[in-house]
């Protein structure tokens, strides 16, 4: 029988980790007869809004629509522009362009693949009104930069939190440096739900009273649709409860990825591969990711050693057959192309053995030798 392939994630584990009481919360929400914007939504969002330090905490069905409620809550749209990046899976850019908006991409920086201060600030124009900072793999975009940037111009910052629960710089969390912080819930983030989610978080609530309006068709009372841009963007009964037996949680998983990471990077730091930064608790490690030039190749012997991985993320958003006509074409981003050509994901999730931590490292250290110069 051949050996089982170590895989990038594994949620069946990470469910198998908490069954018992995932199974309670399920049972609890059935019991109540409610599963809509009831008391375990309205738990789950103050208690993530604690977790976080953030004074509000708004829940919807996932984490683009958190983004695109985000730039309807400023009053973003045709004829505006936001500035974002172009290496993080279209996320950002689909919300930008539901919210009718203009996407404006900006290189990232070489050593964390998030957003280059530096270029925001060369690409800002007099019909940019927002930033959306993508805090990436885990690890935090420079805000102090960014925000710095953005103030003087007197922009909107959106953070993009999805791949960042529980990162934090200077004990200050991501999602509550900028204006609005938005959360993805999908199954393989950092915390996940059973299915899809989302949330944003602020310490404006009268910014929190528009997103919960906007949430639910622009009602300011029932069947009274007030606020213009409205949808029906709602996080259900059960996903809140699932995320309410999870969240306390959050904060080991977080360290053991963070172990996993140290532990790759220890092992790898002789080698070609160009490795993830690691200083702190800035980065949660989401996705374990390395870059080298021999990409395809390293992946395919990588398969052939049984070990899993991914890519994430090969097509830079301006490249992106649905949009290429829409946004009109794009001038290259040095860094950005550089990392889409690059980047590998190798497994790393808290459910992860030190055997097969030994193991990937063995694979990738024997295929490297493997590979052209």
């Amino acid at each position: 029988m051949s050996k089982a392939t170590i895989p990038v994630q594994d949620l069946k584990r990470h469910y198998n980790s908490m069954a018992g009481d995932l199974k309670g919360a399920a049972q609890r929400v059935l019991d109540s007869g409610w599963y809509v914007l009831g008391q375990e939504v309205k738990a789950f969002e103050k208690e993530f809004a604690a977790y976080l330090g953030a004074r509000e905490c708004v829940s919807v069905a996932n984490g683009t629509e958190a983004l695109e409620l985000a730039l309807r809550v400023f009053q973003i749209g045709p004829g505006n522009e936001v500035c974002t990046v172009a290496n993080a899976g279209m996320y950002s850019t689909t919300a930008i362009l539901n919210a009718g908006a203009t996407p404006v991409f900006v290189d990232v920086e070489a050593d964390t693949l998030t957003m280059s201060p530096n270029d925001l600030a060369a690409r800002i124009t007099e019909r940019t009104k927002a930033v959306i900072a993508t805090h990436l793999y885990g690890c935090m975009a420079d805000l102090d930069g960014i925000l710095a940037v953005a103030r003087a111009r007197g922009l909107s910052v959106i953070e993009d939190c999805a791949q960042a629960h529980g990162a934090k710089r200077q004990d200050r969390m991501a999602g509550t440096w900028g204006d609005i912080g938005c959360f993805s819930f999908y199954p393989t983030k950092n915390l996940g739900a059973l299915g899809d989610g989302g949330a944003l978080c602020t310490d404006d609530q009268g910014v929190a009273e528009r997103l919960r309006a906007l949430r639910q068709y622009g009602w300011s009372s029932r069947y009274h649709s007030t606020f213009r841009g409205g949808r029906n963007s709602r996080l259900d009964e059960l996903q809140a409860a699932f995320l309410r037996v999870k969240l306390p949680m959050l904060d080991r998983w977080n360290q053991r990825r963070q172990q996993i990471a140290r532990l790759y990077n220890q092992a790898f730091r002789d080698t070609r591969l160009i490795l993830s930064k690691l200083d702190d608790d800035s980065n949660v490690v989401h996705l374990y990711v390395v870059r080298l030039p021999q990409r395809d190749q390293f992946r395919q012997l990588l398969t052939e050693a049984v070990v899993g991985s991914d890519v994430h993320y090969p097509v830079p958003d301006y490249s992106q057959d649905s949009v290429r006509e829409q946004l009109g074409g794009h001038e290259p981003l040095p860094e950005t192309e550089r990392a889409c050509c690059q980047v590998v994901t190798l497994p790393c999730f808290p459910e992860l053995a030190d055997s097969e931590v030994d193991q990937v490292v063995s694979a990738v250290r024997a295929v490297l030798k493997r590979l052209p110069a």
